[in-house]
């Protein structure tokens, strides 16, 4: 993570403090020109990066800054009523306005003087970037009213030599401590967007990616899974579902050449060695849906960055009523927003949950989009493992009854630390049953249930790394290897198994609350302490007192606590 890398955080840091003193304090407009400027910077080293690769490999690649470019309101339209030679007159007036690509790379533009930098990036560079994919791509769509509003060309410059310096650092840091590049690109990503959720910005609140990798292990999803996050801000999750695929086709081909990382975890994003199917497959698994057009702008070009090219994010609000898949994602890792209400009047009628919570609607959602088999991975905060409600009650309701409730994680509060301190935990489960099906018979045979004390970081606001783990990699264990015969007997929580299984009629319970706490569960073991007697204690501190007192001075004595004490010695007896 971002803490345990000073000289990164410091530039990062530096970085923020230009943009402050450049006249663009918004955080999140601040966010936005920042993720632009390392996205030019990206898109240039990738590109880089794959012609080496073509090359090594003797493949074919062509480049996205080999050529002309022509910006959209330059180009060539032929109406009906042009002749031949009025469309050949409008193809000859179209080559005026022609770029040259290798100009609009990072790698050249940030050689010019600083006025010219900036009238060319804002000019050239940054519409080049926003037509990237084409006129008809979700990323061309989504950056339409994105603009560069950097108007000071010495902020410009100071920006570009310090991106520049951050990625040199991520390239040591890669280097010498064999954390994946992207990852920690991730953690600078994450960085920046934390300024979003220190302000607790509609309950949204950025996962730790090592939580993100925790699920994706839990959940294993495959290549050719239609994978989702129903409200995913900076794609995260989808990323994490990525990444995992992608290692687990290196696993098959060459195991020898991954490391875990700092977390524990194999993983690596270099996807170069698949077959264009298995790329054309994957670009095609990730579905992410935001309802806020900057993350989605942000999500899209975080994923990009990773080397996929034409991510699959949208605008929608998937609670409302204009979104109605239903039943069509193998796999859903989430964590939705947890605080906050919907308006009632937007909600989709499907939901059927007499509720306004997002948490609780979130959930039911998720049910809804999951196929029949499908599994999702949601992150939620506790009281809706317990809350008393009906809705409540209710969703805990479809998730035993209608799915098989494989496992609820309880978090320590201090995950989401600094930026919230509220207790949470992880839902495992697979859809068995669609809400028109009649229930032949309860989803959930058995519960597992692991009690999380430490994720690996500390945690209070400073989230420092610690030497081990911490929970993560014996809860992918654990997890799967449950077994309901063995792992339902002894519900002691020790430091050595924090885990256990429990049956769904214990918990449907006789009230019907569908009790979903770990508390409920467990059973306390209360240590047997024998105390000395009374009298033993008294003589003990009668004689620390008189020490070398003779009879005859006991027998003078007035008061104190010698007194006192040989008072309480003659009642007790």
């Amino acid at each position: 993570m971002l803490q345990n890398n000073q000289e990164l955080k410091s530039k990062i840091d530096q970085l923020w403090n230009k943009f402050w003193s450049g006249g663009i304090s918004n955080p999140l407009t601040a966010i936005e020109q920042i993720t632009y400027l390392l996205f030019m910077k990206r898109m240039d080293d990738l590109d880089l990066q794959q012609q080496a690769n073509a090359e090594w490999s003797e493949e074919s690649y062509t480049s996205k800054f080999v050529g002309t470019w022509i910006p959209p309101e330059y180009r060539a339209r032929k109406a009906e009523s042009d002749t031949e030679a009025d469309w050949q007159k409008k193809l000859e007036d179209e080559k005026k306005y022609e770029i040259e690509k290798s100009t609009l790379r990072w790698s050249e533009f940030k050689h010019r003087p600083a006025e010219d930098m900036l009238v060319h990036v804002r000019d050239k560079v940054f519409p080049f970037l926003k037509d990237l994919n084409g006129s008809e791509s979700k990323f061309t769509h989504h950056m339409r009213n994105a603009a560069l509003i950097i108007s000071k060309s010495s902020l410009l410059v100071e920006a570009v030599k310090t991106i520049d310096e951050i990625y040199e650092v991520m390239e040591k840091d890669s280097a010498e401590n064999g954390q994946a590049f992207q990852d920690i690109q991730g953690d600078v990503y994450e960085f920046l967007l934390n300024a979003i959720a220190s302000a607790g910005k509609n309950g949204q609140f950025r996962t730790p990616r090592h939580i993100i990798k925790l699920i994706a292990d839990l959940l294993q999803p495959k290549l050719g899974h239609r994978i989702a996050d129903p409200a995913c801000g900076s794609a995260g999750f989808l990323l994490g579902a990525y990444q995992y695929i992608v290692t687990d086709l290196a696993k098959q081909s060459d195991s020898g050449k991954l490391v875990t990382d700092e977390d524990g975890f194999f993983r690596t994003s270099v996807s170069s060695s698949l077959t264009e199917s298995a790329k054309q497959t994957l670009q095609k698994s990730l579905w992410g849906y935001d309802i806020d057009s900057t993350m989605v702008r942000l999500g899209l070009m975080n994923l990009m960055m990773h080397g996929i090219d034409e991510p699959n994010i949208d605008y929608k609000d998937t609670l409302s009523k204009s979104y109605n898949q239903e039943g069509d994602y193998d796999i859903i890792m989430a964590n939705p927003p947890f605080t906050g209400s919907i308006d009632k009047g937007d909600i989709n009628e499907s939901l059927k949950l007499g509720t306004t919570k997002s948490e609780l609607l979130f959930v039911e959602n998720i049910y809804r989009m999951l196929r029949k088999g499908g599994t999702a991975g949601v992150v939620i905060p506790q009281g809706v493992l317990f809350g008393s409600g009906k809705a409540f009650k209710e969703l805990r309701q479809i998730l035993v009854d209608r799915c098989d409730l494989k496992a609820v994680i309880t978090m320590p509060s201090g995950v989401f630390k600094p930026y919230a301190g509220v207790s949470t935990a992880i839902l495992i489960f697979t859809k068995v049953w669609d809400r028109q099906d009649k229930v032949l018979e309860p989803a959930t045979k058995h519960t597992w249930f692991y009690n999380m004390t430490a994720d690996g970081y500390s945690l209070d606001d400073k989230r420092q790394k610690q030497e081990n783990h911490g929970d993560l990699q014996d809860i992918i264990a654990q997890y799967h290897a449950r077994n309901p015969e063995t792992d339902s007997a002894d519900r002691i929580i020790t430091d050595e198994r924090k885990c256990f299984m429990v049956p769904y009629a214990e918990i449907v319970g006789e009230d019907s609350q569908y009790d979903l706490s770990i508390s409920s569960y467990k059973k306390d073991v209360f240590d047997h302490v024998e105390y000395a007697d009374p009298s033993d204690i008294l003589e003990r501190l009668i004689a620390a007192e008189v020490g070398d007192t003779s009879e005859a001075e006991l027998s003078t004595i007035q008061g104190g606590i010698l007194k006192e004490l040989l008072e309480l010695k003659g009642m007790i007896g």
